[in-house]
C-alpha cells in the first residue's frame, strides 16, 4: 500500500475501530484483510459510515488531530422535532462540562434525503409517540462521543448516528455499502499538504 493510498470503510453498526480481537464485537479485520493499516480517527461502536484506515502515520495524524481543522460530516437522527435555539447552540459551541465545544456548522436533512442511507441493522427503537428528525453537524474537533453529548445537552437524544464526510471525501460518492471498503488516493481527495 502506497503513503498516499487510503482506505475507505463503510464501518457497520456494531463494529468495533480495532484490528484487535474482541470478545462481544466484530472488529476491523473481520472486514478490511489489508496488514498494517490503521484508522485514521475512530467511530464509536454504535456509530456508523465513512472511517479512514491508512498505513502512512503523518497522514493519519493530519486526517485525526483536530489542529489541522479537517471538517467531520455527521448525519444524525434526533429524538425530538426541530427548534431554532437549539439549532442555535450548536452553532456558537456547547458546555459539555469538560469542555466547550467549538462552533458546529448545521443544516436540517429532509427525509427525502435522509433516504439515502442504508438501513440500519440492527434498526433503531422506534416509539409512535415521539418524533424524531435528521440534522447534519459538522465539526473539526471530533472528541470522544462529541455529537451525541452535543446533541443530548441541548435535548435531541441521539436515535443513529452515521458519519458521511471527512474532508472533501464524502461516503456517497463511493456508493459503499455497510462493511465494503475502497482504496483512494489522499492527496486528490483531501487536499493535504505533502506528508
Amino acid at each position: 500500500m502506497s503513503d498516499s493510498e487510503l482506505i475507505i470503510f463503510n464501518k457497520p453498526y456494531g463494529v468495533i475501530c480495532q484490528f484487535s480481537h474482541h470478545e462481544k464485537y466484530p472488529s476491523l479485520k473481520d472486514y478490511v484483510p489489508i496488514p498494517a493499516v490503521y484508522p485514521a480517527g475512530r467511530l464509536d461502536t454504535d456509530s456508523e459510515g465513512l472511517l479512514l484506515l491508512t498505513a502512512n502515520g503523518k497522514l493519519q495524524s493530519k486526517i485525526a488531530h483536530p489542529k489541522y481543522k479537517l471538517l467531520k460530516t455527521y448525519w444524525a437522527q434526533l429524538e425530538g422535532t426541530p427548534d431554532a435555539q437549539k439549532l442555535q447552540q450548536l452553532q456558537f459551541g456547547v458546555d459539555l462540562g469538560d469542555f466547550i465545544t467549538q462552533p458546529a456548522k448545521v443544516k436540517l436533512i429532509s427525509v427525502d434525503e435522509s433516504a439515502r442511507l442504508w438501513p440500519r441493522l440492527p434498526p433503531i427503537r422506534v416509539r409512535k409517540t415521539v418524533p424524531d428528525f435528521w440534522l447534519q453537524l459538522q465539526i473539526s474537533e471530533g472528541k470522544n462521543r462529541q455529537v451525541r453529548r452535543m446533541c443530548a445537552k441541548v435535548g435531541w437524544p441521539c436515535l443513529r448516528l452515521v458519519r458521511v464526510g471527512i474532508g472533501r471525501l464524502n461516503l456517497f460518492n463511493y456508493h459503499l455499502q455497510p462493511g465494503q471498503w475502497q482504496r483512494v488516493n489522499s492527496r486528490e481527495l483531501l487536499t493535504l499538504d505533502k506528508v
